[in-house]
């Protein structure tokens, strides 16, 4: 797909227009949100990406749509598990449940334009390297074992990053919240709040899923336009999407499950690409086959692990009644 200067321009100039709306609308004075106003917000973002798909369908054709829905559905999956180390960093930094939305809006953003930034570096590579495909689909499948591992593992607990360490220790803070400022002056002294330091943890931490996220974009679309835009509209409604959604992350067992066999799949799919781009005669994976697959995959893992956390709460009140009697 060809894009022009002009479209890019516009575009962003469009998607900063809708976040500055989503800011003055819903989030520039602090306090918390409520089911409604998130499940609100939650689908007038799908309803914007649902129109840019749209979009795409009527100026570009069906293959960038399908490409743009597969890596919007893909992203936005994939952010959701984003979202069980984003509580365990508020509660980490004990962030005050009115100031949360904005600590996941200016969070979010960083992430957003870190992101882009690994999207630049990415298309780069992949214009004068074509073997990284192979590098790409060898680290997703090794992501997705990885993250079954993981989900087998207990305990979670959040680690900061060198990044925020660094910056905890060459910048002095307060152990106490001012509101929404990021910086005070005690004592003659400019000093960095925790509203600050919890925003750097999120938009930092985000980096940490790019690494897995980007190459899974990539191998159902090289088209940059579209990976931008993909990551855009699925990280934008991320912060509706943490209070529509907080509480029923715990009931999602089955999650990292959905998500490593969607990476396993986009990893096999990144190899294949790569074979036939070196010669080999092999069959190559189609948009409509991937959307399906990761579509699939998504429903049954949100059946299942509701099921799952239904029967582990009966036989934990069948238990509870058994110790009380």
């Amino acid at each position: 797909m060809d894009v022009s200067l002009n479209l890019w321009v516009l575009t962003i100039l469009g998607l900063c227009a809708l976040i500055a709306a989503d800011f003055f609308i819903g989030g520039r004075k602090p306090h918390e949100v409520s089911l409604k106003e998130a499940g609100i917000w939650t689908g007038v973002w799908i309803a914007l990406a649902a129109l840019f798909g749209v979009g795409l369908l009527l100026f570009g054709g069906t293959a960038p749509a399908g490409e743009f829905f597969a890596g919007f559905i893909t992203e936005k999956s994939l952010s959701v598990d984003n979202l069980f180390v984003f509580v365990l960093i508020m509660a980490k930094f004990a962030v005050p449940a009115i100031y949360q939305q904005r600590v996941l809006m200016v969070g979010v953003l960083i992430a957003l334009v870190l992101r882009a930034g690994f999207i630049g570096a990415g298309a780069a590579i992949i214009a004068n390297f074509s073997w990284i495909f192979y590098l790409f689909g060898a680290f997703l499948i090794w992501t997705a074992w990885k993250l079954i591992k993981e989900a087998r593992a207990e305990d979670e607990e959040f680690e900061e990053n060198r990044f925020l360490k660094l910056v905890e220790k060459r910048f002095p803070s307060t152990d106490k919240y001012h509101g929404t400022k990021l910086f005070i002056v005690e004592n003659g002294k400019r000093l960095m709040t925790p509203m600050l330091i919890v925003m750097l943890a999120i938009g930092t931490t985000d980096v940490l899923f790019a690494l897995d996220s980007i190459p899974a974009i990539f191998g159902l679309t090289q088209d940059p336009y579209i990976v931008f835009t993909a990551n855009a509209f699925a990280l934008m409604g991320l912060r509706q999407l943490y209070f529509l959604i907080g509480g029923l992350l715990k009931k999602l067992v089955h999650l990292s499950y959905g998500l490593s066999v969607i990476l396993g799949f986009i990893g096999v799919k990144l190899v294949l690409h790569a074979l036939h781009e070196s010669g080999v005669p092999v069959p190559e994976i189609s948009i409509p086959v991937s959307l399906g697959v990761i579509c699939a995959v998504l429903v049954v893992t949100t059946i299942t692990s509701l099921r799952a956390s239904k029967k582990q709460a009966a036989a934990e009140a069948t238990t509870k009644e058994h110790i009380e009697a």
